[in-house]
């Protein structure tokens, strides 16, 4: 049996009762349910704008500005009332706020308290920008956000136009006033110009006196560098000796209070220690030249006994009869003599070797003698010298301080006065400098003044004084300089129509989906008989390809006459969604086919991946790189950019390689699904046995 008998066959089944008939017309309707219904559902957003709550708050005050009442919040809020871009709401702040936190309201917009006071500052000295504050609360709706941001662009632009009109409309009277008021100053500058030729003579003799101001100033700023280092000298020496002065009172006046009372209280006694003193070392002086004289002859007759002795010892001790103790005695004897021999040696010696410190000894004793005597006649007076000694260093350290602290004040004042000629040196340089180019200055103005009147004059004559046609129409001009002029080379009517390339594939896809869900991928009766896997694999196709047919059919009759889908090309798109039908129910089949209940789940999951990879929203370029790369492989790519040529007309360079691309798909699907009926006609173990059912 043929395959396509086989699937006219197969879709007899549909209608041997009340439930097959009823699933074949669910198969057909299902698309709608993604395309139409979806399409339908966001047909013309845009067109239905005025739908939307929005709150509108005018706080503005309002302003003066040249005697005018500006009101620009009142104003704005008439035309965007009269606008019906969306379902305005006039309401207070707090309102607002309220109504966009709990949904009464998709966004608001503002006008602030000084909304007028700032447009009305661009035609004055401080220009201000004015703000439209718009709240937005994205809990509520994102794409009303979004919506809402170029509206009120719009609203902005129209608004800043208003003011800019303003402003230049002053700018333009104002060009009058100053054509009028140039000429003036060019008569001012013919004046001028006589008065600046007597002032350029003023300051010819300015220079020259200060020429000879600058020569004093510089030689007195001289001197007084000069006497300001030696006043630093003075001031350096004279502390020092007010220093030295003032260590030596401290001391004098700190003896004074320890020695003084002593001195006072033990005069006589002093004068007799002196005396004393004196006396005994006449005394020792004396008896030193005794002792110089005496000490040689001593020491001579010292040896001469202690001989004596040692001969008395020896002729006593060697007798026998001489007893033991005298004998004994006689031998301490003799080491006595000896021992005072040494010691007159000794003396003797000493005394002659020392001969020159005992004569300095005896001069030291002279003058110890003399100064002794001299103290003893002047204790009677000491207390009285050291008062007038303590009394003439107090003075002289007071006057030495006072010197100081002189010399400081002299060297301080002369630096003033030294800086002060340094300043008015290089002061008076500065103004011999400026006068010197005042002289050359007001000389050139001289000659520039004249030409400053004919520039005025010729200024005037250029200056351009508008009339009030001439100024509304540039003022328009430059208020709005740039327009935007945008043409859409093939314009989609509405947001639908844009949307259409990329649900209609989807509702196709869908519907092949389920129908496959109730047709077998694979003819049951072209596997009992043993056809050929050709055969088996176009017998299980071609039903599905048909249902695919009616389906598109159904789908583009209700986007067209009740949604209102225009089409570029209208038979050309029935055409190519023939093939993409077709190309999708070979996928499917495959799928099915060759992983069985498993091919469901991988159905699903190709739909997702061509889904997010088409470009049907957004474009793909600002998708993530592996949706980038999956791309071009997959068929909805090529599908959603050839229908958008198709629907809203355009070049056809992407329809071609597109239904190459789908036949290529379906080929290779119908290719693959006839190698899995091959496998099919071999039982297996897991096809007796399956690990899944659905």
């Amino acid at each position: 049996m043929r395959s396509p008998k086989l699937a006219v066959l197969e879709l007899r089944r549909f209608g041997r009762g009340r439930l097959p008939r009823a699933a074949l017309v669910a198969l057909l309707v299902l698309p709608l349910l993604y395309g139409a219904l979806y399409l339908w559902s966001f047909w013309d957003p845009y067109g239905r704008l005025d739908r939307i709550p929005v709150a509108l708050v005018n706080d503005d005050r309002g302003a003066t500005a040249d005697g005018r009442r500006i009101t620009a919040g009142d104003d704005l809020t008439r035309e965007l009332l009269k606008s019906k871009v969306f379902d305005w709401h006039e309401v207070s702040a707090a309102e607002a706020r309220r109504g966009l936190e709990d949904g009464t309201y998709y966004l608001s917009l503002t006008m602030p308290a000084d909304f007028s006071r700032r447009i009305a500052s661009s035609a004055g000295d401080s220009p201000e920008a004015s703000a439209l504050q718009v709240h937005t609360n994205d809990a509520n709706n994102y794409v009303v956000g979004q919506i809402a941001r170029t509206v009120f662009s719009e609203v902005r632009t129209a608004a800043s136009t208003r003011a800019s009109r303003s402003y230049l409309d002053k700018i333009f009277v104002s060009f009058s006033d100053i054509h009028d008021k140039t000429a003036e100053a060019a008569d001012g500058a013919d004046r001028l110009k006589g008065g600046i030729g007597r002032a350029e003579q003023g300051s010819k003799d300015l220079a020259d006196g200060l020429t000879r101001a600058k020569k004093g100033s510089s030689e007195l700023s001289k001197g007084l560098t000069r006497l300001h280092t030696g006043a630093s000298a003075l001031e350096s020496g004279s502390r020092q000796v007010a220093d030295g002065t003032q260590k030596l009172a401290e001391k004098i006046n700190a003896l004074d209070g320890t020695v003084g009372p002593f001195l006072k209280n033990n005069e006589k006694s002093i004068g007799d220690s002196a005396r004393l003193v004196a006396d005994t070392a006449r005394t020792i002086r004396r008896t030193l030249d005794t002792l110089v004289e005496q000490a040689p002859k001593t020491a001579e007759d010292a040896r001469s006994a202690s001989t004596a002795l040692n001969d008395v010892h020896a002729r006593r001790c060697d007798d026998p009869e001489t007893p033991d103790d005298a004998c004994a005695d006689l031998k301490q004897a003799k080491e006595a003599a000896a021992t005072v021999v040494r010691t007159a040696d000794d003396v003797s010696t000493l005394i002659a070797d020392n001969s020159g410190n005992l004569k300095n000894l005896d001069a030291r004793l002279a003058t110890l003698e003399k100064r002794a005597r001299a103290l003893a006649d002047r204790a009677p007076h000491l207390s009285e010298d050291l008062d007038e000694a303590v009394r003439k260093i107090n003075e002289l350290n007071e006057g030495a301080a006072k010197v100081a602290e002189g010399a400081k004040k002299l060297r301080v004042g002369i630096g003033t006065a030294g800086t002060g000629a340094t300043d008015l040196d290089k002061g008076v340089g500065r103004l011999e400098t400026g006068a010197i180019d005042l002289k050359g200055g007001l000389y050139k103005l001289v000659d520039g003044s004249g030409k400053l009147a004919g520039g005025l004059h010729d200024g005037a004559e250029r200056i351009p004084d508008y009339d009030k046609e001439d100024r509304d129409r540039r003022t328009a001009v430059m208020a709005d300089p740039v327009q935007l002029a945008s043409r859409s080379l093939h314009h989609a009517p509405n947001y639908g129509t844009g949307f259409a390339p990329y649900f209609i594939p989807l509702s196709l896809w869908v519907g092949a989906m389920v129908a496959y869900m109730l047709i077998p991928p694979l003819n049951r009766r072209a596997l009992a008989v043993g056809a050929s896997s050709w055969r088996i694999a176009l017998a299980g196709w071609l039903p599905v390809a048909a249902i695919g047919v009616l389906q598109t059919a159904a789908l583009m009759a209700v986007l067209h006459w009740a949604v209102g889908l225009e089409m570029a090309r209208a038979g050309g798109t029935i055409a190519f969604l023939f093939l993409v039908a077709a190309c999708f129910g070979a996928i499917i089949q495959w799928l099915n086919a060759r992983f069985g209940p498993a091919g469901r789940i991988l159905v699903l999951a190709l739909l997702m991946l061509q889904l997010t990879s088409a470009g049907g929203t957004y474009p793909v370029q600002t998708s993530p790189g592996f949706f980038n790369a999956i791309h071009p492989f997959l068929p909805m790519s090529h599908v959603v950019d050839a229908l958008r040529r198709l629907i809203t007309g355009g070049d056809l360079g992407p329809v071609w390689p597109a239904c190459a691309v789908l036949t290529g798909f379906t080929a290779a699907a119908l290719a693959l699904t006839a190698l899995a009926a091959r496998r099919r006609q071999v039982w297996t173990l897991n096809r007796l046995h399956p690990e899944l059912s659905l």
